[in-house]
């Protein structure tokens, strides 16, 4: 899980003219390409590892595996990956409705 783009934000800073208007760098738009896929690799990789976590359950039901720790270790990723998940997603629509609670 990548979140080394979120960190690129708090580096860039809008700046004020002489108007007291805020203008905002034209490279935010890249930034926030750059967090978008940083999720969407992430939404992908929690995917990828509950149904690793899924192949694994079915292996040990039709006993084809006895082995428990690769069973637990496998839905430990999934549980940790798709709590995180839903962390950054709280976060973030957080954020959009304290944006959209702005007066202007």
């Amino acid at each position: 899980m990548d979140i080394t783009a979120i960190t690129n934000l708090y580096q860039a800073t809008p700046v004020k003219d002489s108007n007291n208007t805020v203008s905002i760098p034209t490279n935010q738009s890249e930034d926030f390409s750059e967090i978008f896929d940083s999720v969407m690799g992430m939404v992908n990789e929690t995917n990828t590892l509950a149904n690793k976590a899924s192949a694994e359950e079915v292996k040990f039901a039709l006993g084809e595996s006895d082995n428990t720790h690769d069973l637990m270790i496998a839905e430990q990723k999934a549980a940790v990956a798709l709590q995180y998940t839903v962390a950054v997603r709280d976060k973030f629509i957080q954020s959009y409705q304290t944006i959209m609670n702005m007066q202007i």
